[in-house]
């Protein structure tokens, strides 16, 4: 089931990253982005450190200056092991050094930075000491663009990664679901996801019955029952890049009201697909999925976005929901993703991941969107 290699990326590829992101900061009135370890490092740079440690590892990005990697000394061969270690300039600091005055040094003590949204206060509480006169904002703020639209590598990658997880789909519908636990289940998914080319699986959501009304819901020892609603969302990651859709099955026949339901959703979920086009808002995205669903006397049973980004993480922004003005860009991938959840009875939820091409939307997913029945 191995599915092909990608192109691997280059240093050329993670130089023009942190280029492009330089100069949007610069363009947005900022001194520079200041980049912890985490999925805007992985992005930038192509490095992740092997675990989280307490001592500082800071990328540095400032238009006009090369960029920097702030890491520590017994740190340092690992960093220069990433791809995109040729364009960068390694600053090694020991644990006899102040690692903040030494990026200090980097820095306009006078500037507004943009900061990882996952830099630990610790961090940048003893940076702003040693420059009181700097201010920052966190990326998803000040650029929430940085990551949002794909070049054709990381769309091939995603790509890839839908279609492993449509591929994991049509093999769970082969199993047998009533008279199995809902991990049992889970555990299924896990286990394609990882048979058809997964490095890492993030999460498998199976909400059988009235667990399929909380759309967060954890698999558990619930015994699926003929007659269940099941609600199934899996994803993770396949060469770095995320996977995420969401279908809904039922087991035996369903009833005319589950298959009503079960359309409502369909419906909204074409209707948000449709209004993806280049310039649209985010929010129209979740105002078409939205709108379908009001109009079938469900609008409160709706209580989440329409849908998330994903990259180099199956959740990042922007976020499809009310209130986010963000203009879509080819390019920009994310999930469409409306529901409908009736408390101590079921739910609904059907998931594409779907990216802005030049003139409309393309859906990463691509199986069937009809209620599926299951034995």
């Amino acid at each position: 089931m191995s599915a092909p290699q990608p192109v691997p990326f280059t240093a050329e590829d993670y130089r023009a990253r942190m280029a492009r992101a330089a100069g949007s900061a610069d363009a947005a009135g900022l001194a520079g982005v200041l980049v912890a370890p985490g999925p805007d490092m992985v992005h930038l740079t192509g490095y992740r450190p092997t675990a989280e440690t307490e001592r500082l590892t800071l990328l540095v990005l400032r238009a006009g200056h090369a960029p920097v990697l702030v890491v520590p000394a017994l740190e340092a061969a690992d960093a220069e092991r990433a791809t995109g270690a040729p364009a960068l300039t390694l600053c090694e600091w020991t644990d006899a050094a102040d690692p903040y005055a030494l990026t200090a040094g980097l820095l306009d003590g006078k500037g507004r930075f943009g900061i990882s949204d996952n830099a630990w206060a610790l961090h940048l509480l003893a940076l702003h000491k040693i420059l009181p006169g700097t201010s920052y904002a966190s990326l998803t703020e000040a650029l929430p663009m940085l990551r949002a639209v794909k070049d054709a590598a990381e769309l091939e990658r995603l790509a890839a990664a839908g279609a492993a997880a449509d591929a994991t789909y049509e093999e769970i519908l082969k199993v047998r679901f009533s008279g199995r636990r809902e991990s049992d289940v889970a555990a299924d998914l896990a286990a394609l996801l990882t048979a058809h080319g997964h490095s890492q699986v993030d999460f498998t959501v199976v909400g059988s019955g009235p667990n399929g009304a909380n759309p967060h819901h954890e698999a558990g020892d619930r015994t699926i029952e003929r007659g269940d609603m099941v609600v199934l969302d899996f994803g993770g990651l396949m060469h770095g890049y995320g996977s995420d859709t969401s279908r809904t099955v039922h087991v035996g026949e369903p009833t005319a009201e589950e298959q009503r339901v079960h359309d409502v959703v369909r419906e909204a979920q074409e209707a948000g697909c449709a209004a993806v086009r280049p310039g649209a808002a985010c929010q129209d995205i979740d105002r078409a999925a939205r709108a379908v669903i009001t109009e079938f006397g469900y609008g409160e049973r709706f209580i989440h976005r329409t849908g998330h980004g994903i990259g180099v993480t199956t959740h990042e922004p922007p976020y499809m929901i009310e209130g986010e003005e963000q203009p879509l860009a080819p390019g920009m991938c994310f999930s469409v993703e409306p529901g409908i959840y009736l408390p101590g009875r079921f739910g609904v939820r059907i998931e594409d991941i779907v990216t802005v091409t030049e003139s409309g939307g393309r859906r990463l997913n691509n199986t069937a969107r009809e209620l599926a029945v299951v034995e």
